[in-house]
């Protein structure tokens, strides 16, 4: 398969969501044969990801500062922060589904309304739930943290307090999004519940987890680095880093 075979579209300019007074526009799989999960596959293997069931890549003509990033699962070692936040929250239950169930959106729409009022998705709504994390391209596996019942807090049962969606690739697993309690936003679930799909690749013996797109520049973009070895996507092609201490080619 190679990006020549099939139709691809190009969005015209607008204004960057993550740098300021810059201009991004999308390369858009808009080929109806790249509407499979193997098709999907190979795309995040070029550097796309996925909206629903759109996947795009950043074409922009003057920065490319948007990389795609990938764990290698069979080499990742945690870091200190990392086993504490496993020690952290090891009290917490993990369950998993494979489809998106509407008793997830109320935990949606109270991070989006509480912690992302000054983002693009505000204010939160079920059309935009269901057509942002559901996909009709690949296999989905719905990540659930739970926190067990405690009855000295008066938490009579066991709460849902994390969903980390995740999509199943024949080469790894793809980590879309997460949304979280805002009560728990202390617990560093982003973090937890990247270690737990990295968790999941293990058991399901993938060797990537793709983490979508790292920009150094933009403070809420830039966290993904962070899991090592792992691989940018750069100048069509995926180079390896394998420890903090070493430098990225821009």
């Amino acid at each position: 398969m190679s990006d020549s075979s099939y139709t691809l579209g190009l969005t015209k300019e607008f204004p960057c969501n993550y740098l300021p007074n810059k201009q991004e526009r999308l390369l858009i799989a808009v080929d109806e044969r790249l509407q499979n999960s193997e098709s999907y596959a190979w795309l995040m293997a070029q550097g796309f990801r996925r909206s629903g069931d759109q996947s795009y890549r950043p074409e922009c003509t003057d920065c490319n500062a948007c990389q795609s990033i990938r764990v290698l699962v069979n080499g990742f070692t945690p870091s200190k922060s990392q086993k504490r936040s496993k020690k952290r929250n090891s009290h917490f239950i993990i369950k998993q589904s494979d489809q998106l169930k509407d008793s997830y959106y109320p935990l949606f729409e109270n991070y989006i309304n509480t912690l992302h009022s000054d983002g693009s998705m505000y204010p939160a709504s079920f059309q935009q739930f269901e057509s942002f994390l559901s996909s009709n391209l690949t296999k989905q596996l719905f990540i659930e943290t739970w926190a067990p019942a405690d009855e000295s807090t008066g938490q009579i049962e066991d709460t849902l307090i994390c969903i980390a969606v995740t999509d199943v690739l024949s080469n790894g697993l793809s980590a879309v999004y997460t949304f979280y309690h805002p009560n728990f936003k202390a617990n560093g679930l982003g973090v937890f519940s990247i270690l737990t799909q990295l968790s999941f690749c293990k058991q399901m013996s993938l060797p990537y987890l793709y983490l979508g797109y790292q920009i150094d520049d933009c403070q809420k973009m830039n966290y993904k680095d962070r899991y090592f070895p792992f691989e940018r996507f750069i100048d069509g092609e995926w180079q390896l880093n394998v420890s903090n201490k070493a430098k990225i080619a821009k």
